[in-house]
Formats: C-alpha cells, structure tokens, sequence
C-alpha cells in the first residue's frame, strides 16, 4: 500500500508566512548601537548582526539568516562585516536601484581597523544604508 500526503496548503514557490516583501526591519539609531557596542564590550554587535541577519532574511528570502550571521561573528568575525554590507547592498539591487554599500564596504572594519575609525565608518554606512533601505519600503521610526 502506498502513502497518500495531503497536497500542499500553498502552492509551490509560495513565501512562507512572515517572509516576502511585506516582512521588513527595525530602524535603529546609528548613536545607540554605537553606544551599545561600548557599554556591553561588544555583546551587543553580535545582536546586531543576528537581527539585521534575520530581518534581511525575512525580506528578501536571500542571505545567510540570523542563526548564520551569530556562529560566523563568534567563529570568523572578521568576515561579518563584508557579508553584512553585500547583504544590504544586495537589498539594493533586487529593488533596482544603486547599491549605496557592498562587500567592499567592509575593508573599513578590517584592515581599517588599524586606523581604529574604520569599523565606526563600516558601521555608520552600513546601518544608515540598512536604516534607509528600510524606510523605503514604508518602516516608520521608532
């Protein structure tokens, strides 16, 4: 005898709940992840990372995810600023417009670093091209 499966509730292809266009992310005060970052001794950027990770995810469909972005900050934290940045970038293109970061935005974290106000530069063009990509898609402030 063979097993029958009931068919699919939504047809193939379909976006999950939750995920697609309509699925957006927080703006967050440049200033405060700033002083976040400070005030935890860093904890709070691998935070960061898993939300911004997540929510991009969530929008898109594309990227590494939350889950990812955490183990690759913790085990290979050097290379989360570049994926980060091509992320957003990449949110950029798929909406057709010009990619105000990429990849290469991340050589402002490392080796910028030793000019130690590269990772500030990183994350200011990084979190403000996040924050501005998420109020073109209708994410109110606060």
């Amino acid at each position: 005898m063979t097993e029958s499966f009931p068919p699919p509730t939504t047809p193939y292809g379909a976006t999950p709940a939750g995920y697609g266009p309509a699925a957006t992310g927080k703006i967050r005060s440049t200033g405060m992840c700033i002083v976040l970052v400070i005030v935890t001794f860093g904890i709070y950027s691998l935070f960061w990372f898993y939300s911004v990770h997540e929510e991009m995810k969530r929008h898109s469909g594309t990227g590494i995810g939350g889950p990812v972005a955490l183990i690759i900050s913790i085990v290979v934290g050097v290379v989360t600023p570049f994926i980060t940045s091509a992320e957003v970038g990449g949110l950029y293109e798929r909406a057709g417009q010009v990619k105000p970061v990429s990849g290469t935005t991340g050589l402002w974290n490392f080796p910028g670093v030793f000019i130690l106000v590269g990772p500030i530069v990183w994350f200011v063009k990084t979190n403000g091209a996040l924050n501005a990509y998420w109020r073109s898609v209708g994410v109110a402030e606060g």
